[in-house]
């Protein structure tokens, strides 16, 4: 229990001895814990009645409370919790639900960082935010309301972040009585789902965060049926198991390298498992390259070792290629590279996943391009049920295959949460759109593996006196992508130029024929004409492509595929009502009357280019003129 004296002695001991106190306080150990559930289970106020208790808040914090206050009266005590909880208060001040509030306080054993996170469904992304970087989860249950869905919901993602240990906070057992029956009950409910989900363990403690029963002085005098330990207690007792990261074999994400001088040059960064001790042999992966460790530096002076947990400057014997996005690990059992996943994933954006579409992935210090293919299932938190599912909508769970554009260093994260956590970033907004979680590479990503040849790209350019491009045509369908492409190719073709038209009717009779025109489809559909043609261009031939391609985002994944200066853009700008008047293909008159879906700029989008290498004007100019146009401005082509 938690000593009601404990405040007096600090205040004592900071007094008469400040660098003792500064050195207690930073050897204390530091818990990460999350409070979460449902709207109304009383986060709040739990947070507030731990602090207050707990007499853990500073001296302007009590003086606010004394005379500035909207006061509640709970065992003779008047407190605001309001005052002690920031993101409280600012939801009441602004009106609004926040996404995470953070607090920060600590107890003679331990110091803590509390993250409250909203209960309703729609911000399920911002407790996997909280949830994240977590050690323990307070799970709260309404006493009268018992096992909701979204409790279930947050147990599931806690499991799924890999939270060790759960509390399950039986709240507001004053409006029923105290009655022990209803806490069994819940408790018993409780258990049933935890063990389908995977919880091995977790702790039950009935509550009032309203009238403090329960959470730093056990047991509570109404709930004499009750004989484990106060909320306060079992968080200042509860095993961190940072030992269990320290059996891990060493490895350490390099943040960055350090070089001031050219007689140093040292890799930062978190150690995220293991030991590590000079002349220790390491192997930076992916590159393989080995080394021994020279000296372990941190900001307090040199080591010979280093734990999981510390941020440190490592120097290597040998001057080997490692930077920002390595991971240097123990050379005898390095973590695994791939290019192909298997993964759970939290889709956190309400915009739906586009499967075929490129994002950011961002793991441990890496940062490449991933693509998401069509989910294998999605995940009922509520049945535990594999629903069939073609995207993921918010706050969806589902299990997914990734490919990213070159092989990334991991680990499962049931085994590392480093190495195994990752978020997934629109390139455009730059907004985080999903958090997911590695649970094995794909087989055939380690049985596939690129076959050098003889003959190169350049030399396949060097004998066609050229050099390849990618002339990618985009604009509405009767803008004259087609027309203007033709014509292009047909000026190359006079100066004996090597070339190939991809037109998009034409590939769809035969590589796209099992593609239809949703969204999903059309991403899909540009894809595979990217691929082709970057085999093109490595065939030393200047590709023209003449597709719709509507999204910017699966234009920019085309040109990431090439060399640079390779894909050049270029926008046949024509106004909607010309194009719709030209109609040859009679498809705008079907879409206005519903005959034909998701056609581009009646009932599905055309995002324009920004920032086109070349555009054309097909009011103002013939297809020959704008053909003209076009390899004047990309000539030379050798």
């Amino acid at each position: 229990m938690t000593n009601p004296d404990s405040s007096f002695q600090v205040d004592s001991l900071i007094a008469e001895d400040i660098d003792a106190y500064l050195d207690q306080h930073q050897h204390k150990s530091l818990l990460r814990f999350i409070t979460c559930g449902s709207v109304d289970d009383g986060k709040s106020t739990l947070i507030g009645r731990l602090l207050y208790d707990s007499k853990m808040i500073f001296e302007d914090q009590l003086a606010a409370l004394e005379s500035d206050s909207k006061k509640v009266g709970t065992q003779g005590e008047e407190i605001d919790f309001a005052l002690l909880v920031d993101g409280l208060a600012a939801e009441r001040e602004q009106g609004i639900t926040i996404d995470v509030a953070y607090r920060f306080f600590t107890t003679e054993k331990r110091k803590f960082i509390v993250a409250d996170t909203p209960g309703h469904e729609q911000y399920t992304r911002n407790m996997v935010t909280g949830a994240s970087t977590a050690d323990l989860a307070v799970i709260l249950v309404d006493a009268r309301k018992g096992v909701l869905v979204q409790t279930r919901r947050h147990s599931y993602l806690v499991h799924l972040l890999g939270i060790k240990h759960v509390v399950l906070a039986v709240n507001k057992m004053d409006l029923v009585d105290y009655d022990q029956a209803t806490f069994d009950a819940i408790v018993d409910d409780y258990s049933a789902f935890a063990e389908e989900v995977g919880i091995e363990s977790f702790t039950a403690i009935p509550l009032s965060g309203f009238k403090g029963d329960n959470i730093t002085a056990s047991p509570s005098a109404n709930t004499p049926w009750y004989s484990g330990p106060a909320l306060i207690d079992h968080l200042e007792s509860v095993d961190l198991a940072s030992a269990a990261a320290q059996e891990r074999s060493f490895s350490m994400p390099v943040q960055w390298v350090n070089r001031p001088n050219l007689d140093f040059r040292g890799f930062a960064g978190l150690i995220a498992s293991g030991t590590v001790k000079t002349g220790d042999p390491v192997r930076i992966v992916p590159a393989g390259k080995t080394s021994k460790v020279k000296s372990i530096a941190t900001f307090d002076g040199e080591l010979e070792e280093a734990v999981a947990g510390q941020s440190v400057t490592l120097t290597l014997e040998d001057e080997v290629d490692c930077s920002r996005g390595d991971v240097i690990a123990a050379a005898g059992d390095p973590p695994e590279a791939s290019d192909q996943f298997c993964s759970t994933i939290v889709w956190m954006d309400e915009t739906a996943m586009k499967p075929g579409r490129g994002y950011w992935l961002k793991i441990g210090s890496q940062m490449v391009t991933a693509t998401i293919q069509s989910p294998k299932y999605e995940i009922d938190v509520n049945s535990l049920d594999h629903l069939a599912a073609k995207t993921l909508e918010l706050n969806s769970i589902g299990v997914a295959e990734f490919a990213t554009d070159r092989s990334i260093t991991f680990e499962p994260y049931a085994k590392s949460r480093e190495l195994g956590g990752f978020i997934l970033i629109d390139k455009f907004t730059n907004a985080t759109v999903a958090a997911g979680m590695i649970e094995f590479s794909l087989r055939r990503a380690q049985n596939v593996h690129w076959q050098p040849t003889t003959i190169t790209r350049d030399d396949h350019a060097a004998m066609k006196n050229q050099k390849p491009r990618v002339l990618w045509f985009t604009g509405l369908s009767g803008s004259g992508k087609s027309t203007i492409a033709n014509e292009v190719e047909k000026q190359l073709a006079l100066m004996n130029r090597h070339t190939f038209l991809l037109d998009g009717d034409n590939v769809r009779h035969g590589l796209n024929k099992d593609l239809g025109f949703t969204e999903t489809d059309r991403i899909e559909n540009i894809r595979r004409i990217g691929e082709v043609a970057k085999l093109m261009t490595d065939a030393g031939l200047i590709v023209l492509t003449a597709f719709i391609s509507p999204f910017r985002a699966e234009r920019h994944m085309v040109r990431e595929m090439l060399s640079e200066s390779e894909f050049i853009e270029v926008f046949v700008d024509t106004p909607l009502e010309i194009a719709e008047q030209r109609d040859v293909k009679g498809l705008y008159k079907k879409a206005r009357s519903g005959e034909l879906k998701n056609f581009t700029g009646i009932d599905s989008p055309y995002e324009a280019p920004e920032n086109a290498e070349i555009t054309v004007n097909t009011v103002d100019m013939t297809p020959v003129e704008a053909a003209e146009y076009i390899i004047s401005q990309i000539l030379p082509l050798k």
